[in-house]
């Protein structure tokens, strides 16, 4: 079973859609015991770094997820989330990621980045049959900078992190979900890692 972290960040639609495409059986849940107990995690999210920890803070989420032992994804702000803090609302985030999360920079860029963009230098078992440069779907004004945990890089003004990996836990800064094949082959992927 994998858990799709419930904390109040929009609409999850096109996430369970996707995951019921790929035949993933999951529980949408803020449940504590039954986010520790899942097979695999997924921590979704839109909106604003700072609120967004503050309804992980109310669910008393922010001690839990740190300590899961299953495989995590964060998708778009749930990575940043798990990212050490976010210019956003100036937040202090999960810090499971040495990350800092930072505005988009760049000449002429518009903000947010919005589109399909691809992503360069995959290194994580995420990409396991995407070709290299393969292109998924943005939406985000903020994203972590690049360092030893990157899994993936992509080009819109500067060069940011769009994938993080560092021991079970993994995160996109593209949506997967709206990807069409190759975001469900990545969810596919994520699925099939074993803690």
């Amino acid at each position: 079973m994998t858990a799709i972290i419930d904390y109040n960040t929009g609409n999850l639609f096109s996430l369970i859609a996707s995951l019921e495409r790929v035949g993933v059986d999951y529980k949408l849940t803020s449940d504590s015991e039954e986010i520790l107990s899942s097979d695999s995690v997924i921590l979704p999210g839109v909106g604003e770094a700072s609120n967004a920890m503050s309804e992980l803070r109310k669910r008393g989420l922010d001690k839990v997820i740190p300590l899961i032992k299953a495989p995590v994804l964060g998708i778009c702000i749930g990575m940043q989330l798990m990212c050490s803090s976010s210019e956003e609302g100036d937040a202090e985030c999960l810090n499971i990621f040495p990350n800092k999360v930072i505005k988009l920079r760049g000449k002429g860029i518009k903000i947010p980045h919005m589109g399909w963009n691809s992503v360069a230098n995959t290194r994580s078992p995420l990409f396991t049959g995407i070709e290299e440069r393969a292109y998924f779907y943005f939406v985000h004004s903020f994203a972590p900078v690049c360092n030893e945990f990157t899994a993936a890089t992509t080009e819109y003004g500067d060069i940011f992190s769009s994938a993080l990996s560092k021991n079970n836990f993994y995160g996109t800064q593209f949506h997967p979900e709206k990807s069409g094949e190759t975001g469900e082959i990545l969810l596919r992927n994520f699925i099939k890692i074993k803690d």
